[in-house]
């Protein structure tokens, strides 16, 4: 690492109710099996709002205080021993997994440096940005396990798409690319031209309008307990739903349709590095661009109640370098 490195600069997270703190720290050094990254792009996430406000903390690995932030995306500037195919210089993202998560495991992107470990690293290509490689590394990466894995899409299904924010916008697309035939369930009218931009066949207001098309799958990127309920009725006998949104936690199903028409339902939350690599290949090759907003480090706290707030269009990522 080169001499004159500024100190770190990270936003940490101490516990419920208790607004984030901007602290300086010594740059880390890594490991053997790390390698040090300047973070170039770091995702806000509404999971990170769940872990703030109370909902998801019981369920981090590493509690308080730690470093929030999984959508990492930046330039490597040091290694330990053991970096494997990494080295200096090289462009990567981390691509977290149910196993290990950087911002949930350990300290993560909101800062303006982070060590990570090499089995979470995948290369981000030269065409793709930092803004771009970070929206994948989350809003990609569960996208296209939702549709592709749990949804197991095959080219010429008819797909449903409950949501059209950063998430399910991101999924119609995907299965848009994978040959599907792409309808979509969303009440705010401004998001209809987008979706249609990106190949959707057309765009209802609520779910239970998709019933007269017979879909093979829906995915719920809502997840509001009446829009499952939706899905469920609405999909075809035999067909898939699948849950990905947590607008509630708790939702009611209706029972009888699910039974009588043999549905199946399934939950999906996060992915793989697989999935990570195949959104990546989809942006390098110039077909699918995440919609984001790019925000500096000191915006991160506002860029979290905003968040919370709701109504943010796309993505918003942070550039702590920037």
């Amino acid at each position: 690492m080169s001499e004159g490195v500024l100190p770190m600069q990270a936003w940490v997270f101490h516990g419920v109710g208790i607004p984030l703190e901007a602290v300086a720290r010594a740059v880390p050094q890594p490991a053997a099996g790390e390698v040090l990254i300047e973070v170039r792009g770091s995702g806000l996430c509404h999971s990170d709002v769940g872990r703030m406000d109370g909902t998801l903390t019981p369920y981090m690995p590493k509690q308080p205080p730690i470093v929030l932030g999984h959508e990492i995306a930046g330039v490597i500037i040091a290694t330990g021993d053991d970096p494997g195919s990494f080295a200096v210089g090289d462009r990567v993202v981390a691509s977290g997994t149910q196993a290990y998560c950087p911002g949930r495991d350990a300290d993560g992107g909101y800062a303006t440096h982070c060590l990570l470990p090499v089995h979470c690293l995948l290369a981000l290509p030269d065409a793709v940005s930092f803004v771009q490689g970070a929206a994948a590394t989350d809003a990609g990466q569960t996208s296209h396990h939702a549709v592709m894995v749990a949804g197991e899409l095959q080219p010429g299904m008819r797909v449903g798409i409950v949501g059209l924010g950063g998430l399910g916008m991101t999924g119609a697309r995907i299965a848009v690319l994978a040959g599907a035939e792409v309808h979509a369930a969303e009440p705010r009218r401004e998001a209809w031209s987008a979706a249609k931009a990106q190949g959707v066949t057309s765009v209802v207001s609520d779910v239970s309008e998709l019933a007269p098309l017979a879909l093979d799958l829906i995915v719920d990127f809502a997840g509001f307990g009446d829009t499952t309920a939706g899905a469920i009725s609405a999909v075809r006998a035999g067909g898939r739903v699948v849950l990905v949104g947590l607008g509630s936690t708790e939702a009611l199903i209706p029972t009888m349709p699910l039974i009588a028409k043999s549905v199946t339902l399934r939950g999906s939350g996060g992915g793989q590095p697989s999935d990570t690599a195949a959104v990546l290949h989809y942006m390098a090759q110039g077909q699918l661009t995440i919609e984001a907003s790019v925000i500096d480090f000191a915006g991160i706290p506002e860029g979290l109640e905003r968040l919370q707030r709701g109504g943010v269009v796309g993505r918003i990522v942070a550039n702590p370098n920037g």
